[in-house]
C-alpha cells in the first residue's frame, strides 16, 4: 500500500528561534497579521496552551518582538552541522517533540439549541457553521444531556415551580399536600415498575446500583489520581475539546427573531451546540446574520417557546489533530520540501529521503510514526540503491521497534516477509493485479523471478500449475512459508536458482509443452535473460507442435522514448527482427525514468533457433 500526499515547498513562517537536533523541540510562533494566515484551521492562529508555564510566556513575547525585527525567519529545527558549542543529546530520544507546544486555542461562537433539533438546524445554516476538516460542526458539552423522565418532572415551560415540586413528591413519595390519601402500596409498586428504565429507580440509589452491570476496574496506574487519568484518557482519546465560556442568556433575540419570539433562557431538555463560523467569534446577537435569523423564525413557529442561547466557547486543538505535513512545515526549515509520501509494507513505513532531509531523518521519521499508529510500528530509510543479486535493500530504522519482519495482505494472501533479506514492493500490488487479470484456469505459469512469491502465490488461486523460482534462497525460503500459509502448496513447485539455469531445466524437461504464461519481474536485467529462450525446442521432433508462451518481461528506460529503446533491447536480445510487442508503462521510478512491461508471444523462430556461443552473442549486443 502506498500512501500519497503531495510535495510542496514549505510556506510557513516561522519563528527565529534555534532548536538542537535532538533535544525535546518546542513550537513556539508569533502572532503574523491576518492577512497572511490562511482559512480554517492553522498552527499560525489560534493561542498557546494556557497551562504552559510563564517561563514559555515570557520566551513567546521575546521571539516576537526579536521576529519583528528581523528580515527573514529561522528554521525551528537546526541540524548538528550548523551548531557551534552546544551540547548534543541522544538521538533516540523519544520526547524529541514536546506535543503540548502544538496545542492551540481558538476562540468561537455557538448556539445552544435542543437536541431534537440539532441535525435539522445544522443542514439549514451549514454554511454559516465552523466546517473545520475533522471537527464535528454538532458539539457536546458537560451537562447538556438531560434524561426524557427528568423532563417530564420538571413539567412543561411556563408551569410554576410549586407544580414542579408537587409532581416531583407525588413520583417519590406517591402523594403532595393536599392529595388525601396516598397511593395503595400495590398501585405504588405497579408504577415504579413502569417506571423503571435503563439507568434504574429515581432517588432510589441502592435500588439503581443492583439493576446496573458491573463495570470492570482499572488499575490506577502509579503516581496518578483519578482527576489524571481522567485527563490522559480524554486525551489520548479525542483531538479536540470544545469547553463554554460565556453564555448571553440577556442577549437581544427579540431585536433578531421579532417580538413574538417567547422563549427564555432555562433550558427544558437536552441540548446540543452548533458551532458557528470563525468570523462570527467576537459578534453579538444582534450581528448575526440574516440566514441564521430566517432559520430560527421558522423554527420558533413550529414550538413558540424555542429557546436559543449564543454562547462563547474555545475550540483546543491538540497535536493529534494535526496533519503529518502541518507539523512537518512548522518544524522544517522554510522552503524545504515536506517528505509525505512513503510506501506501507506491513506495519512498516518505508521512506526515500533526499539528502536535505537526512540531518533531520530522526524528527521526520518521529512524525510520521506518532501520525500513523497504531497501523505503522516501524520507520525506515533506504540509504542506497539495489546493487546486489539478492534485490536486497540496504535499510535504517528511524524510529519504532527495529523488527523488520512483517505480515502483507495481498489479493487475500498473506505473506511474511523480511525487508532485511528479502524484497517486496507494494507499489506494484496495482501492477500485479492487471497481470493477474490476464491467467486463465487452463494456464500454467512459470515465475523466473518469484521472490516471496506475490505474483506466483496469486496465480495458484487462478491457474492449473505454477513453478516458481528465485535465486535468493531467503526469498524461496519465505515463499515455501507463505504456500503453506495459504494451502497452496499443492498448486506450486518452487525451485532455487539462477534464472537462466532455471528456464533452461523447464523446457529441457516434459514441463515444456504445458507451460502457457512466462513472468520475468527483474526490471534491471530480465532483458539479459531473454537469450535463455533462444533455441528452447531445437531438439524437440519438429512434426509435433509445441505452445508458444506469453512473455511478460519488465525492464527500465531512461531514453527520450523508453517503448522503442525497450523493444531495441528485447529485439537484440532474442536476436530476432520481427518481434509483435505489446508494451505499457508501469509506472516512473524516477524523473526520466521509466519502468514498462513488454508482452510477446515467443516467436517460432527463436524457440527452434539454433544457440550462439556466449561470445557471437556478446558481440550482436554490442554491435
Amino acid at each position: 500500500m502506498l500512501t500519497r500526499l503531495f510535495l510542496r515547498p514549505n510556506s510557513v513562517i516561522l519563528s527565529p528561534t534555534h532548536f538542537f537536533l535532538f533535544p525535546k523541540l518546542s513550537l513556539t510562533k508569533p502572532t503574523i497579521a491576518s492577512n497572511a494566515i490562511p482559512y480554517g484551521p492553522s498552527l499560525r492562529k489560534g493561542k498557546t496552551s494556557p497551562h504552559c508555564p510563564q517561563q514559555k510566556q515570557r520566551r513567546w513575547r521575546q521571539q516576537q518582538q526579536e521576529y519583528q525585527s528581523l528580515s527573514g525567519p529561522k528554521p525551528l529545527y537546526q541540524c548538528k552541522e550548523d551548531q557551534e558549542g552546544e551540547k548534543e543529546e541522544d538521538p533516540d530520544d523519544v520526547n524529541m517533540i514536546n506535543e503540548d507546544d502544538f496545542t492551540r486555542v481558538f476562540d468561537i461562537a455557538a448556539l445552544r439549541v435542543p437536541a431534537k433539533d440539532c441535525f435539522s438546524l445544522e443542514s439549514r445554516i451549514r454554511g454559516h457553521l465552523l466546517n473545520w476538516p475533522r471537527i464535528r460542526n454538532i458539539a457536546r458539552v458537560p451537562g447538556d444531556e438531560m434524561e426524557e423522565s427528568m423532563v417530564s418532572l420538571l413539567g412543561e415551560k411556563g408551569s410554576e415551580d410549586e407544580e414542579n415540586f408537587d409532581a416531583f413528591n407525588r413520583r417519590i413519595y406517591g402523594k403532595a399536600e393536599g392529595d388525601g390519601e396516598e397511593l395503595s402500596p400495590v398501585l405504588y409498586r405497579e408504577k415504579l415498575a413502569n417506571e423503571f428504565n435503563s439507568r434504574g429507580f429515581i432517588k432510589f440509589r441502592n435500588l439503581a446500583k443492583i439493576s446496573r452491570p458491573k463495570r470492570k476496574k482499572k488499575k490506577k496506574m502509579g503516581g496518578k489520581g483519578v482527576e489524571g487519568e481522567e485527563n490522559e484518557r480524554e486525551r489520548r482519546d479525542e483531538f479536540s475539546v470544545v469547553e463554554v465560556v460565556e453564555e448571553e442568556e440577556g442577549g437581544d433575540w427579540k431585536g433578531l427573531l421579532g417580538d413574538e419570539f417567547k422563549g427564555r433562557g432555562k433550558w427544558m431538555g437536552s441540548t446540543r451546540l452548533l458551532l458557528l463560523d470563525e468570523r462570527y467569534a467576537e459578534k453579538g446577537v444582534d450581528e448575526l446574520p440574516q440566514g441564521i435569523k430566517a432559520v430560527a423564525q421558522e423554527a420558533m413557529r413550529g414550538n413558540s417557546t424555542t429557546t436559543f442561547n449564543l454562547v462563547r466557547c474555545k475550540l483546543t486543538l491538540f497535536y493529534d489533530y494535526w496533519q503529518m505535513n502541518e507539523i512537518l512545515e512548522a518544524l522544517l526549515p522554510r522552503d524545504m520540501i515536506i517528505p509525505s509520501a512513503f510506501e506501507t509494507v506491513g506495519h512498516i513505513a518505508h521512506l526515500n529521503l533526499r539528502d536535505e532531509h537526512l540531518p533531520y531523518k530522526k524528527l521526520i521519521a518521529k512524525v510520521v510514526l506518532d501520525k500513523n499508529k497504531p497501523k505503522i510500528q516501524t520507520v525506515v530509510n533506504k540509504i542506497d540503491a539495489i546493487h546486489n543479486d539478492y534485490r536486497t535493500m540496504q535499510l535504517e530504522v528511524l524510529a519504532g521497534n527495529h523488527s523488520l519482519v512483517t505480515m502483507v495482505v495481498e489479493n487475500g494472501l498473506r505473506f511474511h516477509v523480511d525487508l532485511a533479506a528479502v524484497y517486496w514492493n507494494s507499489r506494484l500490488a496495482s501492477e500485479r493485479q492487471r497481470l493477474l487479470n490476464g491467467f486463465t484456469h487452463n494456464d500454467v505459469l512459470c515465475d523466473v523471478f518469484a521472490g516471496v512469491g506475490p505474483i506466483a502465490l496469486s496465480a495458484a488461486k487462478i491457474v492449473k500449475h505454477v513453478y516458481a523460482n528465485d535465486l535468493n534462497p531467503c526469498a524461496v525460503q519465505y515463499m515455501e512459508k507463505n504456500s503453506v500459509l495459504n494451502k497452496l502448496e499443492r498448486h506450486i513447485e518452487i525451485f532455487n536458482m539462477d534464472g537462466r539455469r532455471f528456464i533452461d531445466a523447464m523446457y529441457a524437461s516434459q514441463k515444456a509443452q504445458s507451460i502457457t504464461q512466462v513472468v520475468m519481474n527483474l526490471p534491471n536485467d530480465a532483458v539479459e535473460y531473454l537469450d535463455a529462450f533462444r533455441g528452447i525446442f531445437k531438439y524437440k521432433p519438429k512434426d509435433k507442435e509445441y505452445a508458444m508462451p506469453l512473455i511478460h518481461v519488465y525492464g527500465f528506460s531512461k531514453a527520450r522514448d523508453p517503448e522503442f529503446d525497450f523493444h531495441e533491447r528485447i529485439r537484440i536480445a532474442l536476436q530476432e527482427v520481427a518481434v509483435n510487442v505489446e508494451m505499457r508503462r508501469v509506472r516512473q521510478v524516477a524523473p526520466g525514468k521509466w519502468m514498462l512491461c513488454a508482452s510477446f508471444r515467443l516467436p517460432t523462430s527463436v524457440a527452434y533457433a539454433h544457440t550462439m556461443s556466449r561470445m557471437q552473442a556478446h558481440q550482436v549486443k554490442s554491435f
